[in-house]
């Protein structure tokens, strides 16, 4: 059988993109070496926000008196959180496999490689045997980047280093836990973590967490983890890892921290090794492949989308990715926009991002107004966060009375960042926007008080 496409990759890029092409009547192939879902639903997003779910609960439970509830005995068992993580995957990676079955894509689990390319197709080799497709999409994703600092290997092999999926299946809460890296797969790691009990020390070479995120709201955060106990050790450069400690160097001084795991979490990398892509001769840039507008690579009727693009490593542009691939495919020109991509860490509370921020806005020249305001301006935010500090930014583009970004620090942020994306996507003036009708009372209010600022 000549397939119409070939997916090498079962993450969310690729198993969106097998059950989109199959309902539209391809007949598609998905090559997947582990578990469908890939690193999201099954070592990264989804497990992840169950042990925070877990964790804000027993926080809920421990500070319930505060709203005038007193639980006597509140513990977290950390085994049932893990036991209960693996349900949650089971459950998603079976839908996974019914929506793919539902819609005709076939699936072979095993590590496909691409040997080129025939008058019939691209051959990919999987589990010794041949498999040919009339076109390609490539979607294996990133793994967890490993600098070449002396002890860090030895460290991983031995399991004294963790990368985050060994964390999402650690059985014993470490005392003390060291996170090498500041990015949002260390810090919500490290809030579970500090929540369970460990005593947590995070490690950044920046002068900052939390990445590109806006400035202040970064600190705010910082402030509110060390408030749980959470120590920070910025502008600090890791040196080496030793059997029980981390050696790292700050302002000229070496400074040695104790640890009994650490976890390593400063980014990620496109898996574009091992795949055959110079067989076919696809263009890499800083390792990740190289795709236009279309997710079109150089080769034609080859396209990736996800992680291994290394546009926007996130589970939510691979979807939208996978699905502007398979669309051009089919001969609907469809184009991929990364403007209003909403970010979120998913700490307590939480940091939500879309669009422009100051620091990015300034960079472009942009002519903006950022309208700042505490989101105790939000009536439910005030009755369910008793002491919050959240706050909530807007920019507005002076020029053209449109919505440039917002930022949100605050519970719930996650669930209302979208609204803001949907007007940065529709261009909607600020007179437009006052139009339009907020349910009340809830949280994401604190987007039409903002508005009315202007």
């Amino acid at each position: 059988m000549i397939y119409d496409l070939i997916v090498l990759g079962g993450g969310p890029a690729g198993y969106l993109a097998s059950e989109r092409a199959g309902h539209a009547g391809m007949k598609v192939v998905c090559i997947e070496k582990n578990s469908l879902g890939g690193v999201c639903l099954n070592e990264g997003c989804i497990p992840t926000k169950t042990l925070l779910y877990s964790a804000k609960t027993y926080e809920n439970a421990l500070h319930g008196d505060k709203y005038g509830v007193f639980v006597e005995g509140a513990k977290l068992d950390h085994n049932k959180v893990i036991d209960r993580k693996q349900k949650v995957i089971r459950t998603l990676v079976a839908g996974v496999k019914s929506a793919l079955k539902t819609n005709g894509a076939e699936v072979i689990t095993g590590e496909g490689v691409i040997r080129g390319r025939t008058a019939e197709g691209f051959e990919v080799e999987v589990n010794g045997e041949t498999v040919v497709g009339k076109r390609l999409l490539l979607a294996t994703g990133s793994s967890p980047a490993v600098p070449p600092i002396e002890g860090l290997r030895d460290g991983l092999d031995s399991g004294f280093v963790m990368t985050s999926r060994e964390a999402l299946s650690l059985r014993e809460i470490p005392e003390k836990l060291t996170v090498i890296g500041g990015g949002v797969i260390g810090l919500e790691m490290a809030s579970y973590y500090a929540t369970a009990g460990s005593q947590v020390t995070i490690i950044e070479m920046l002068d900052h967490i939390a990445g590109q995120n806006d400035a202040e709201m970064v600190k705010l955060l910082q402030k509110s983890f060390e408030k749980r106990g959470m120590k920070f050790m910025l502008s600090t450069r890791v040196t080496k890892v030793t059997a029980d400690s981390v050696l790292c160097e700050k302002d000229g001084e070496q400074v040695e921290v104790k640890a009994d795991k650490v976890l390593l979490s400063i980014g990620r990398r496109a898996n574009t090794a091992g795949i055959g892509l110079e067989n076919i001769g696809v263009l890499l840039e800083r390792g990740a492949v190289v795709t236009d507008e279309y997710m079109r690579t150089n080769i034609a009727e080859v396209y990736a989308a996800g992680d291994i693009n290394g546009k926007s490593m996130l589970a939510h542009t691979a979807y939208r990715e996978a699905e502007v691939a398979v669309n051009n495919m089919l001969g609907k020109k469809d184009v991929m926009r990364y403007n209003a991509i909403p970010s979120v860490l998913y700490t307590a509370p939480e940091l939500s991002s879309v669009g422009e921020t100051e620091a990015t806005a300034a960079a472009k020249g942009m002519d903006v107004r950022v309208i700042k305001l505490p989101m105790r301006f939000s009536g439910r935010y005030l009755a369910e966060n008793e002491g919050g500090d959240g706050i909530f930014k807007l920019l507005v583009n002076n020029k053209t009375k449109t919505i440039a970004g917002a930022q949100a620090l605050t519970n719930y942020s996650s669930e209302f960042i979208v609204t803001v994306g949907t007007f940065i996507e529709s261009e909607l003036t600020i007179d437009e926007l006052k139009e339009i009708v907020f349910p009340h009372p809830t949280v994401c209010e604190i987007i039409r008080e903002a508005i009315f600022q202007y």
